[in-house]
């Protein structure tokens, strides 16, 4: 299959794992800092450097001011639209982001007000689309509001697992002369299945992480004290691998 007829996005946890995605091929990356909470908006620093090094591969990144939910105060969606200018101050490509109702419906005034925000720069809905009551309504709710693509498991843990609805969802934007928004195929997606997402879906756009433990260098660690959660691994870090960017890719093209 042609390589331009895909597009494959890398969940970045830092500026090195940008670089290799960079490295592996990727067409873009998602620059994401709290991955255990499913990505929270990344530092200015983080933002400003990944800017900088990435050369031909383009930089989204996440705007989400905390994990949990994606119902926000005002006083959250006056941050995240502070985010938003710092992003585009920056010369970054694109941002990540959802905001939903107490029902589980697409907050239309909040994205709405996000998406204006973000213009001219791609605008991702992420995967809060995973958590509406209906999915159905909810895609054409965001197509309204001029989003340029939705991440998406197909409301499931994995995207493996939501491949029937993907493929429902695949199907309807089909049912348009020109397709108003791309789906982003996201979330446990490797090497391994992401032939058989693409077999049973169609879907051309994949987002994954391919990455890595790297074990840390330190020569002495107290292995009583925890900086976060009791029990973590915190002598090893998950950091992107231009190897398996590069051989995830090669599944189809």
């Amino acid at each position: 299959m042609n390589r331009e007829e895909f597009k494959f996005e890398i969940c970045a946890n830092s500026v090195e794992s940008c670089l290799a995605a960079q490295e592996g091929g990727a067409d873009r990356v998602e620059l994401c800092a709290g991955i255990p909470e499913g990505g929270t908006t990344p530092s200015y620093g983080e933002i400003k450097l990944a800017r900088k090094l990435l050369t031909k591969t383009k930089l989204h990144v996440i705007i989400r001011p905390r994990g949990g939910d994606f119902l926000y105060t005002p006083l959250e969606l006056e941050r995240m639209e502070e985010d938003i200018r710092i992003c585009r101050e920056l010369g970054v490509d694109g941002v990540v982001f959802g905001c939903l109702t107490e029902e589980g419906e697409i907050d239309r005034e909040a994205n709405r007000r996000l998406v204006e925000l973000a213009r001219p720069m791609s605008v991702t809905f992420h995967r809060a689309f995973d958590r509406t009551a209906d999915p159905m309504k909810a895609l054409e709710d965001i197509i309204s509001l001029g989003c340029n693509r939705i991440l998406t498991s197909g409301q499931q843990p994995k995207a493996i697992d939501g491949i029937s609805l993907l493929a429902q969802l695949e199907k309807k934007l089909k049912e348009y002369p020109l397709p108003p928004i791309q789906l982003l195929a996201g979330s446990g997606v490797n090497e391994e299945n992401i032939r058989q997402i693409f077999d049973a879906t169609g879907i051309h756009e994949y987002h994954f992480s391919a990455r890595v433990n790297v074990v840390s260098k330190m020569k002495h660690y107290n292995h009583e004290v925890y900086m976060g959660a009791k029990g973590a691994d915190e002598s090893n870090s998950l950091v992107t691998s231009a190897e398996k960017v590069r051989n995830t890719i090669k599944q189809l093209v």
